[in-house]
């Protein structure tokens, strides 16, 4: 089937290898896995994703009510701050909410009692490559640091999250920080029923040492008797989407610079944010070499630079690879730029285009 360009194309055999790896982890370890909406919310491959997983874990009332309508299975709401508001919403289809502060716990516990009571801790500790995700870096306003406060508080909780790792796939790092909580914060999780270790944890990248890495978990869910929780988010949808493009023009400043029909700005904002290229398998090596740039009107809307083994030609087609996490979930209307539509191509190799936008979903969304 030949699809209209742009398009994101979400693979389910590529996305059920990660799936397979996290079943693997609970069926090993006894940790339960919910899905990051913030990463990928794409709940047309919901139907998969749910035999594999534990639920959805959500950042705001709208993600929330998504995944308990779209995924079903448990619901866990976190967010930095709460209205009463949202805390309203969040309470219909939560089984666990958590809470940024303390101050925010008191004011609200009592509007949630049918759900599970969190607490987000910040242990000072964290792994990430980029400072703007470092959820411990200096003046960090996500989770409480004060560990007496939290002692305090213990009869209105039943379980914590420290979210402390950002893409962090260095299993050394993961376990001694995750002996640090143990030691500091022994005496308060000992008092729990659930633990959740958030997000950012990359055990689904090939090469990670599974093995120890369940162990590990399995040996702190047993030392606190904990119901341990990972929220993964780019490790369930690592290397199962592209984003299709296709070459609009190649013009030349010093340089051949191809120009296709999407834009980092618009498709794939982490790009910009973090200063990275995109992926592009088998662009490297070539003799011909390319600067790959978007078609908004924002000077800096590059996807990266890259080594073709032949010549680019107008209409050509480029892939970018690894493209579900942070994409579709981010796509956003700058220039009035085409969004790209959303493919899915299912296990039997059929391709389903799942959501087409236009004129109406511009107009709309303004």
């Amino acid at each position: 089937m030949k699809l209209k360009t742009p398009y994101y194309l979400v693979d389910e055999r590529k996305l059920l290898r990660n799936l397979k790896i996290i079943k693997r982890v609970k069926d090993s370890s006894g940790a339960k896995s919910v899905l990051a909406l913030k990463c990928f919310s794409t709940w047309s491959v919901f139907g998969l994703m749910r035999k594999y997983m534990d639920g959805t874990t959500a950042s705001s009332p709208y993600e929330a009510r998504l995944g308990y309508e779209k995924f079903g299975k448990e619901v866990h709401a976190y967010s930095v701050a709460y209205s009463r508001e949202d805390i309203s919403q969040a309470a219909r289809f939560a089984d666990k909410i958590i809470f940024n502060s303390i101050s925010q716990l008191k004011k609200f516990s009592r509007d949630v009692r049918g759900a599970d009571i969190g607490l987000r801790l910040n242990p000072g500790v964290s792994y990430s490559h980029f400072e703007l995700a470092d959820p411990a870096c200096e003046y960090s306003r996500l989770g409480v640091t004060d560990k007496k406060a939290v002692l305090k508080i213990l009869p209105l909780i039943k379980g914590v999250m420290f979210h402390f790792n950002c893409e962090n796939d260095n299993f050394k790092n993961f376990s001694s920080n995750l002996d640090l909580i143990s030691g500091v914060y022994g005496q308060s999780l000992c008092r729990l029923e659930w633990v959740s270790l958030g997000g950012g944890i990359y055990f689904t990248k090939q090469g990670y040492p599974l093995e120890k890495f369940c162990k590990k978990l399995k040996s702190f869910s047993r030392r606190f008797k904990v119901q341990v929780y990972l929220e993964p988010g780019e490790s369930a949808i690592t290397e199962s989407a592209q984003l299709v493009t296709s070459v609009l023009d190649i013009v030349r400043n010093r340089k051949d610079i191809a120009i296709v029909d999407a834009s980092t700005e618009a498709h794939m904002l982490d790009l910009l944010v973090y200063r990275i290229k995109a992926k592009i398998k088998d662009a490297q090596g070539g003799k011909f070499k390319y600067i790959i740039a978007g078609r908004s009107c924002l000077a800096g809307d590059v996807f990266g630079a890259y080594n073709f083994k032949a010549p680019l030609k107008v209409g050509g087609i480029i892939k970018f690879s690894d493209a579900a996490g942070y994409t579709m979930v981010k796509k956003n209307w700058f220039n009035g730029i085409e969004m790209p539509a959303i493919a899915i191509k299912r296990l039997n190799g059929k391709i389903d285009i799942v959501r087409k936008f236009g004129y109406d979903d511009f107009v709309n969304s303004l």
